[in-house]
């Protein structure tokens, strides 16, 4: 069984960008000695990552790959696995997957993990020594501004806004047809500008988002009714969510339930960090 130390800290993004980015976040994690594995279950957010201290690898065709620092991680529709050593510490920005392109002034995509040389890259040894002097709301500061001074080259799409807005009110469980109601447009429209600017389609993050809800109830309470989660949360049946959760995760809800029992390791539901699929 695993067994590490850590901590966890998010803040609320400044008001200017909370269109864009849903929280600035910190995790510092004792692996110990020995490198450790922990899985990743995908998530309804983009993720921009910057890590210090410990090596940081996912486990890719058997092997293990490093991630660079900055890296960034995008919507998941499995799960992946990581592998870490000593003490590793991590400043995260999390975004809405139909936001972090335009925010870094990239263009959307989904495939495979990609390394290319981005401004944003200039702020890890700036960051790097704020972590070396402990000074890790300092370090926050500049990350902070970095994307307020980017955030002010990006207007908010209004189509997109009012979209994520009603995915996120009703965490996922909503047609595309609400979906464009709310946003004041046609499914057509939504769906093409939906996925120039996250790479993926309304219904794949709708769909996660949905898996999320049910991953986090599991998390908090293992021995929740499935059939009246199901009804819940906006799925057909049972059958429903057991097909969508093994979709997402690899495994049932009921497995993840009782593994959730037996480990009970709070960095499940906190520490947060996605790879393209």
């Amino acid at each position: 069984m695993l067994s590490f130390k850590m901590q966890h800290q998010e803040f609320d993004p400044p008001e200017e960008l909370q269109h864009a980015i849903k929280c600035f976040w910190y995790t510092r994690v004792d692996f110990g000695e020995l490198p450790s594995d922990f899985e990743i279950l995908p998530d309804g957010y983009a993720e921009i990552v910057f890590h210090f201290g410990g090596d940081c690898h996912i486990s890719h065709h058997g092997g293990l790959q490093p991630l660079p620092s900055p890296f960034i991680m995008g919507l998941l529709n499995k799960p992946v696995v990581l592998n870490a050593k000593d003490c590793l510490e991590v400043i995260g920005i999390r975004c809405f997957p139909w936001t972090v392109f335009d925010l870094l002034g990239l263009p959307s995509g989904k495939k495979g993990t990609n390394i290319f040389e981005h401004p944003i890259a200039r702020l890890q040894s700036t960051l790097s020594k704020c972590m070396e002097g402990k000074k890790m709301d300092e370090a926050l500061a500049h990350v902070k501004q970095y994307f307020l001074d980017a955030g002010s080259q990006v207007a908010a799409d209004s189509m997109l806004f009012k979209a994520g807005v009603a995915m996120r009110q009703a965490n996922g469980a909503i047609p595309v047809s609400g979906i464009a109601a709310a946003a004041h447009a046609t499914v057509r429209t939504l769906e093409r500008k939906f996925k120039q600017s996250s790479g993926h389609t309304v219904k794949d993050v709708s769909g996660v988002m949905r898996f999320e809800q049910v991953r986090n109830q599991l998390w908090l309470y293992p021995d929740t009714n499935l059939a009246g989660l199901a009804h819940e949360v906006g799925y057909t049946d049972q059958a429903h969510l057991s097909r969508e959760f093994k979709r997402y995760s690899g495994t049932t809800p009921a497995a993840f339930a009782r593994r959730t029992k037996k480990r009970k390791l709070a960095v499940a539901g906190h520490f947060v960090a996605f790879i393209q699929a």
